[in-house]
């Protein structure tokens, strides 16, 4: 049985995750934690997450609860997980990071401090979708440059980064896969006298909507025909599972980034 963590408890991802771990009879809810002065503090993870009194109140930094944690699962925002990844590389424990919206240099400091620690990364945590990514790369090696290529994805009014993690992961897979600087030929958005379409670019449109939990599809289209994949997430308990999955892999293993295909046994 292993001792994991949960950052962010309270939000929607980490109850869920938290609600999960203590289902599953490998993974032991060790402790929870939010950023100092969350007004949840002190109370019961038990209780905020519906599932009756723990014993274990809710505190305000990782450190106070790093030293007998094996997991730290992460789902919170840039600047917390950054934080938390920092002090977790410190302390040798092993994490599982589902944030989305790092930076270039964010992404360069992830890679650094994973030499230290084994972490799981990845935009998104459902089987689906990293199915999702290994067909599109598949698909795209096949059309190649004879095929236009465009993203849509949707999520929630709440959703404070875009396009979506998920989505920028799609893009950069067939980039990769037809030898294409996503720099260079990535649109985000369209307006105006904008001329024809390039045959090199790779549109990502980006809707918030309601409460869409998450929807991703790519596009394939040529003269007189399209061909279309979409994954279509209706519960956060997709990614919940996901996340619980990658912390029971992590533990234990090498320092080193890893991500979902590792978990999933894809690569």
């Amino acid at each position: 049985m292993i001792n994991v963590t949960v950052a962010g408890i309270t939000g929607r991802m980490g109850s869920r995750i938290a609600s999960l771990c203590l289902e599953n009879p490998e993974i032991e809810l060790y402790a929870a934690f939010e950023r100092p002065g969350h007004e949840k503090v002190g109370e019961d993870i038990g209780l905020l997450i519906g599932k009756g009194e723990m014993g274990i109140p809710l505190v305000d930094d990782i450190r106070k609860v790093i030293d007998d944690t094996d997991v730290v699962i992460d789902f919170t925002s840039v600047n917390s997980t950054l934080s938390n990844l920092r002090v977790a590389a410190e302390k040798r424990k092993a994490m599982v990071i589902g944030t989305t919206g790092f930076s270039k240099d964010d992404l360069a400091e992830i890679e650094a401090l994973s030499k230290s620690i084994p972490c799981v990364m990845a935009p998104n945590m459902s089987v689906g979708v990293n199915l999702l990514f290994r067909l599109v790369a598949e698909v795209a090696r096949i059309l190649g440059d004879d095929y236009d290529i465009e993203i849509i994805e949707a999520h929630h009014r709440m959703k404070k980064d875009a396009p979506s993690g998920t989505a920028i992961k799609l893009a950069q897979i067939m980039a990769d896969t037809l030898d294409r600087n996503l720099d260079e030929v990535a649109i985000y958005a369209r307006k105006g006298l904008i001329g024809e379409r390039t045959s090199k670019e790779i549109g990502i449109q980006t809707i918030r909507a309601g409460d869409i939990v998450g929807e991703h599809t790519v596009m394939f289209a040529t003269q007189g025909e399209r061909l279309e994949l979409t994954h279509k997430a209706s519960s956060r308990d997709t990614f919940a599972k996901g996340a619980v999955r990658a912390a029971l892999w992590v533990y234990g293993k090498e320092p080193g980034l890893y991500d979902m295909h590792d978990v999933l046994g894809l690569k």
